[in-house]
């Protein structure tokens, strides 16, 4: 018998980790989905990529892939994953062969000025500009501790180029955030059409699954609710 896809696979973006998804999780959760989230190191793409597999592996039945930012260049690999069903990027990364993270920002530059590098080869968002660059429509007092506690992301992650997107074979969707400064919208546009993603756009900074937690769980739940896997 057919039937909807119950388990969702959320996976995080850089300079963040999963309890963003929180506001989310709970609304899923409500809904009856079984949800996990991928805490990923963002020490290396192949290091994520694996995180992300290895969670999608203890997952009961067909999964939605959702991928936040960075986490968008992740499930557009590990979305090969034969469990996956469907594929939702949240202003994220669905990058095509041969691309990377680094690639798609210096085509059309976002208008965050405030990323660093350390000597180490890791990447972080100036605490100054994070409320601007990153989370601009999140309280201030909140992106205060998230620039504080903010997990950098390493050279690796954001130069590795994609050599097998799932989205040529796996229904995706995309929600664009049209007040992003961490990734342009018009990239964002340019990968959702190119994807052929079903697509929302919503008036969001960077961190739409943090302040549209509805409008993103809303995405996912349609959809879970338009996949049916075979079974």
């Amino acid at each position: 018998m057919k039937q909807a896809i119950k388990d969702v696979v959320l996976v995080h973006g850089a300079f963040a980790d999963g309890s963003g998804w929180e506001p989310v999780f709970n609304i899923l959760k409500q809904e009856g989905y079984n949800v996990a989230i991928v805490q990923h190191p963002e020490t290396s793409y192949a290091e994520d990529v694996k995180f992300t597999k290895a969670v999608i592996d203890r997952q009961q039945g067909p999964v939605v892939l959702v991928g936040h930012s960075y986490g968008g260049a992740i499930i557009t690999e590990a979305g090969n994953h034969p469990k996956v069903a469907a594929l939702v990027y949240i202003a994220a990364f669905s990058l095509d062969v041969g691309e990377s993270c680094v690639s798609i920002e210096q085509a059309v530059p976002p208008a965050a000025k405030g990323i660093k590098g350390t000597d180490d080869g890791y990447f972080y968002i100036d605490p100054e500009a994070f409320h601007a660059d990153f989370a601009g429509d999140l309280p201030e007092a909140q992106t205060a501790f998230m620039a504080a506690s903010q997990v950098l992301i390493s050279a690796d992650s954001f130069t590795h180029k994609v050599t097998n997107p799932a989205w040529k074979s796996k229904p995706a969707w995309y929600m664009v955030a049209t007040e992003d400064r961490s990734i342009n919208p018009e990239q964002e546009r340019m990968m959702a059409k190119r994807m052929n993603a079903k697509t929302v756009e919503v008036k969001s900074s960077h961190v739409a699954y943090m302040s549209h937690p509805k409008e993103t769980a809303q995405l996912i739940v349609e959809a879970a609710n338009s996949v049916h896997p075979k079974g």
